[in-house]
């Protein structure tokens, strides 16, 4: 986390000016620039452009970043739709009426996908992220247990919401600042997601619902819902409690659909009432964008819709943020109509076989075993095999492909493994066999070298390289 004392130490750390390369500068322009304090006066575009473009391009290349769940490719074509819709507000749909009947397009293919009992006639949105998507779940789970304790005539103190140890931050969030208890099922060695098991030693009558993970952040395994949805099944025959399901597809939303179809997940099961997703992982997009779709319109309580009137039109809206650009909603189209069913079967199995090909050539080095194969998503992780070495570990290997340009991650795993340190790949769309080849021949490059060490590497100021 970086925290202000840090920025402080950076900042004293650093010139608190830019210098201008002369070639970059005009005649008459200042030859050096403020970092902190407001410009006094005007720069060239062409200046102010280089200045920024330097700096951005020492972030490394996107592409070769193997720790992020993110799209980093889109195909010529969509780049252009992006500059062109960039200056749409995607919440004044009075301005921009078909801007918006595109967003409502959207997710209601995204209901059919999901098999709503009735996609026509269900209710979605599009948000900043598949996070604020998730607490739009979660706030409606919330209002919908307030509404039944309500009409019980019983309290709504101590609202409570079970989900897994492994579950994304953004969850954590929500019920921090929601004001729900979290209370986190374990994961193990031998439950390895959230998956049923002890589940009514969690479950009460102040539980607003359960979170089902498509695609757990840590490893990418799925969580299996219906196993989930058997167990609340048991427990409200022998308590009467109808406790709900809300899934988490940030990332499985758009792979099992098309790589799994058969696999019971979604609104096919019946204790599921809404999905969330994320647009720009695996729905292909640029960041950012998120999806959120409800079973039905009773799924989600009308009170959390508002209606405002906006430059004089009645405009509805349940999301968290207002003004954001309708670009990547126009995208989102894009790539459904580019790609239809067929091409996003094509696009997200190439991925996977992309992950399963280079988890099998990580299995077969002796310094390693596998947590997942990424035959869920095309996400896996791996760990240090014990008694390989005492010389090196995963974030030494972390930082030795660091200077390749590969970015890999090494994390420890939740409170209840912390022993546990992994490191995982993400294969997106872009992320071809030729660059696993060229990821594999590196990584067994570095292994070499830090298997030859004839002592320990220093392990003073390690810190994890996941903190999503």
């Amino acid at each position: 986390m970086v925290t202000n004392s840090t920025r402080a130490a950076h900042r004293a750390e650093e010139p608190g000016v830019v210098e201008l390369n002369p070639i970059f500068a005009r005649p008459g322009e200042a030859t050096e620039l403020p970092k902190y304090d407001f410009p006094p006066g005007e720069s060239l575009p062409e200046t102010a452009y280089q200045i920024v473009h330097d700096e951005a391009m020492l972030d490394g290349n996107a592409r070769l970043n193997l720790a992020t769940f993110v799209g980093t490719w889109m195909d010529d074509h969509a780049v252009r739709l992006m500059s062109e819709a960039a200056d749409k507000n995607m919440i004044d749909k009075d301005e921009y009426p078909q801007t918006a009947a595109v967003e409502t397009r959207c997710w209601t293919m995204l209901a059919d996908l999901w098999h709503a009992p009735d996609h026509e006639h269900t209710i979605g949105t599009s948000t900043i992220g598949s996070s604020e998507a998730a607490m739009l779940g979660g706030l409606a789970l919330k209002r919908r247990w307030q509404t039944a304790r309500r009409a019980e005539g019983k309290s709504t103190d101590r609202p409570n919401l079970v989900l897994s140890t492994a579950v994304q931050v953004c969850w954590e969030k929500f019920c921090n600042y929601f004001e729900v208890e979290a209370r986190y099922v374990p994961i193990s060695l031998e439950h390895k997601v959230l998956d049923g098991h002890d589940l009514e030693s969690y479950v009460d009558e102040n539980t607003i619902g359960v979170v089902a993970i498509m695609g757990v952040t840590y490893t990418g395994m799925y969580e299996p819902v219906t196993q989930i949805a058997e167990a609340l099944d048991r427990i409200q025959e022998s308590t009467g409690l109808d406790v709900k399901i809300h899934v988490d597809g940030a990332s499985g939303g758009m792979i099992a659909p098309f790589v799994q179809p058969d696999l019971a997940w979604d609104f096919r099961v019946e204790r599921v009432v809404s999905i969330n997703t994320s647009g720009h992982k695996y729905g292909l997009v640029y960041p950012g964008l998120g999806w959120v779709v409800w079973r039905d319109l009773e799924s989600l309580p009308e009170e959390l819709i508002f209606r405002v009137s906006y430059l004089g039109g009645d405009m509805p809206t349940f999301a968290l943020n207002f003004s954001r650009p309708g670009s990547q909603v126009l995208l989102q189209y894009y790539m459904f109509l580019r790609l239809g069913r067929t091409g996003y079967t094509a696009v997200q199995e190439n991925s996977r076989n992309v992950a399963l090909f280079l988890s099998g050539e990580i299995a077969k080095m002796p310094a390693f075993e596998l947590w997942n194969d990424g035959s869920d998503i095309p996400v896996f992780a791996w760990a240090l095999r014990e008694g390989h070495t005492q010389n090196w570990n995963l974030y030494h290997l972390s930082d030795r492909l660091r200077t390749k340009g590969w970015l890999v991650p090494a994390y420890p795993m939740p409170d209840d493994l912390p022993e546990l340190t992994v490191q995982r790949i993400v294969v997106r769309n872009g992320f071809s066999h030729d660059l696993a080849a060229a990821f594999l021949a590196d990584l067994r490059d570095e292994v070499a070298y830090l298997d030859a060490l004839t002592g320990p590497m220093p392990t003073e100021g390690q810190r994890s390289g996941f903190h999503h």
